[in-house]
């Protein structure tokens, strides 16, 4: 059954289900043990699962009763819980079927690199913190022409808790191709007793790749001695109150160069010429959105007295212009500009910074550090 409480990720959670464990397979649809249930709940994976022997990755398998099916058969199947005791008891039920069974956390199954052909999960969508976040990483686990299978509902006539089918689409709405669903409160079968509420099961077709496409931003690293030049943003609709180096996109027709020269005119009113900039860092990066696409920021070095005194040229989108020391910058900046100094002042020139979802805009020192160094080659070809 769900737990109370719904969006619960933490070690309360896995308390909770370990709890419930040694009884979680008295509910006929669970434990599978009536053979008229085991049959109902083999005929839909049958329809649900390819044809052929496939990878399936079973994201908060309970005791196993799902992967049992799909092993029997003859699907290759990963299994993943948060509850120690669940995938205990999973790993008895699947001993023999080769079926691999890890103890990890939903929003981010422990399985590395590996992708999958299906992501099954029964009954734990409604749980989830940003479901629609969530979603597009399962998905992403999903080899091409992979699919999701999702067994939803709301739960219970007096105080209802669940997922509506409504809702569920809407959330993969925005990179399903294809979608798939059916009602499964008709089916008393697959409970063991007639059933009123919304229980249905949804399978998803991700759409195919896009060929990728990334906004390419520039930034200002204007030097003062042991200074950097930053703008608090405001009145934009993103990061208002934070500091940042002075930025903006690369816009059709120009090169990196250009934008830059633009965007310094623009903003600090620099008159900069093309031979004072030099490359600082190259970051792609990405917000923590759930619908956020990463960037490629290009981050220029310049000197203090090239082009002129800085000034504050666009007041209603920048509320302040000040000097920072460059080893000492404030906690109140945007996280991913504050990476890309930090690693531009410790010498690092090509990095990587990609938000987790739930991550804030915000630098947070008390955060793991997002950025991973892309070390450059040292060893050039000889001629």
């Amino acid at each position: 059954m769900p737990s109370p409480d719904p969006g619960a990720r933490t070690a309360s959670a896995a308390e909770y289900w370990d709890s419930a464990a040694a009884a979680f397979d008295d509910e006929p649809d669970h434990g599978l043990r009536d053979p008229a249930v085991r049959a109902a709940w083999a005929a839909r994976l049958d329809d649900w699962l390819p044809d052929g022997p496939s990878d399936v990755l079973d994201i908060g398998c309970g005791t196993g009763s799902l992967s049992l099916l799909a092993a029997a058969r003859g699907h290759r199947v990963t299994a993943v819980d948060l509850s120690p005791r669940m995938a205990e008891q999973a790993r008895s039920k699947l001993a023999g079927t080769g079926a691999q069974v890890l103890v990890g956390d939903a929003a981010e199954p422990p399985v590395g690199e590996r992708r999958f052909d299906v992501v099954l999960a029964r009954h734990l969508v409604w749980m989830l913190p940003d479901r629609a976040a969530v979603l597009r990483h399962w998905a992403g686990l999903l080899r091409p022409g992979g699919r999701l299978v999702l067994i939803e509902g709301v739960w219970g006539d007096i105080d209802p808790a669940g997922v509506p089918l409504g809702e569920l689409s809407a959330a993969v709405a925005p990179w399903a191709a294809r979608v798939h669903t059916e009602r499964l409160s008709t089916d008393p079968a697959l409970w063991g007793r007639p059933v009123t509420d919304e229980r249905y099961a949804m399978v998803v077709h991700p759409a195919p790749p896009r060929r990728h496409t990334e906004v390419v931003d520039v930034h200002l690293v204007l030097r003062r001695e042991g200074q950097v030049l930053l703008s608090r943003r405001a009145n934009t609709g993103y990061a208002d109150g934070l500091w940042h180096a002075p930025s903006g996109h690369v816009e059709d027709g120009e090169d990196v160069r250009e934008a830059m020269i633009r965007e310094a005119r623009e903003e600090t009113g620099l008159d900069l010429r093309p031979e004072d900039l030099r490359v600082a860092l190259v970051m792609q990066h990405r917000a923590p959105r759930a619908d956020a696409r990463p960037r490629t920021g290009w981050f220029f070095e310049v000197t203090y007295g090239a082009g002129g005194e800085p000034v504050n040229r666009e007041p209603e989108k920048c509320s302040q212009l000040d000097w920072f020391p460059l080893d000492a910058l404030p906690d109140d900046m945007v996280a991913y500009c504050r990476a890309g100094l930090d690693a531009y002042r410790a010498g690092d020139r090509f990095v990587l910074h990609w938000h987790r979802a739930g991550d804030p805009v915000a630098y947070d020192p008390e955060l793991p550090d997002r950025a991973v160094t892309l070390p450059p080659t040292t060893d050039l070809p000889s001629t």
